[in-house]
């Protein structure tokens, strides 16, 4: 099929078929719910543990197919959820400053990828369901999945909500946070569980190699356009919502993969953002006043 100068009739025609229905409300759910969690991951300095989690994901969406061949009822999905929440906590036990994670971060990320070497060698087909996972299939959720998806979403919206202050203030900074009495070690478990389901549900837009795309780029582009958390919140959603969108409009018309628009779209925003973000800044703070994300508020 091709683009027709009449785009709401593409969009018509695109939405006739079920599998893009399915690619629209899971790519919508995933991206509000990347937006979201991807603020907090970068005012956090986190983007590393994203990236470990998504690879921890692998490897346990691998051993979830190789306990799928004595248990049919198992997917991908379960060994993701589960390897990446395992992988996060155990990252929060070792290192309880999210600031100096990084070295357990890769001791933790290097034990799991040797057990997804392991859990591949140990499977005898082809394990496309695992390969998959590497660059996202959001064109084969089905509805079942759809399901699940906005569920998890909607969980981890809500979850945000409700610690969002404590958890804000302890992103902004850890030391004050904690001689003020709040929790840190229980608010980094905290956000390091919603960072593992967020990144499990993720991978099925974009994949593993190319998490980065929902889960840190549109936060680092809406950090440079606003400075109050509620509005750079709310452009980080949209801007995850933008990508996902138009790549999956762009995929349908052509032959290459979701994935490649949805990062292209996404960097190239963080691009001109980067390059023109002083005449696009809302609501800008006054000069020589850096901006201050612990201002609660839109």
């Amino acid at each position: 099929m091709n683009f027709s100068p009449n785009l709401i009739a593409d969009l018509q025609q695109m939405l006739q078929y079920q599998f893009m229905q399915h690619a629209f409300e899971a790519g919508t759910m995933i991206s509000i719910m990347a937006g979201v969690v991807g603020y907090f991951v970068v005012v956090r300095r986190s983007a590393f543990a994203a990236h470990a989690l998504s690879h921890i994901g692998f490897a346990g969406a691998a051993g979830a197919v190789v306990l799928g061949v004595l248990l049919p009822w198992v997917t991908p999905i379960y060994g993701l959820l589960a390897f990446t929440i395992i992988g996060g906590i155990t990252m929060t036990v070792l290192a309880p400053r999210a600031a100096q994670r990084d070295t357990e971060i890769g001791i933790v990320l290097a034990f799991m990828l040797g057990l997804g070497v392991l859990f591949i060698s140990l499977y005898t087909g082809y394990a496309t369901e695992a390969y998959s996972i590497l660059f996202g299939e959001i064109l084969g959720i089905s509805s079942s999945s759809v399901l699940l998806t906005v569920a998890a979403g909607l969980g981890v919206i809500l979850a945000v909500s409700i610690v969002y202050r404590p958890l804000l203030f302890s992103s902004l900074d850890e030391n004050v946070a904690e001689a003020k009495g709040l929790p840190t070690f229980w608010l980094g478990v905290v956000f390091m569980l919603l960072l593992a389901i967020a990144t499990s549900f993720a991978v099925e837009v974009v994949g593993v190699l190319l998490i980065f795309s929902l889960m840190v780029t549109p936060a680092a582009t809406a950090l440079h356009l606003a400075s109050r958390p509620g509005r750079v919140l709310l452009i980080s959603v949209l801007i995850a919502l933008f990508s996902t969108w138009v790549g999956l409009f762009i995929a349908f018309y052509t032959p290459y993969p979701v994935s490649f628009f949805i990062t292209a779209i996404s960097f190239s925003i963080y691009l001109l953002v980067r390059r023109f973000h002083h005449h696009l800044k809302i609501g800008p703070s006054k000069a020589g006043e850096p901006i201050d994300h612990a201002q609660p508020g839109p």
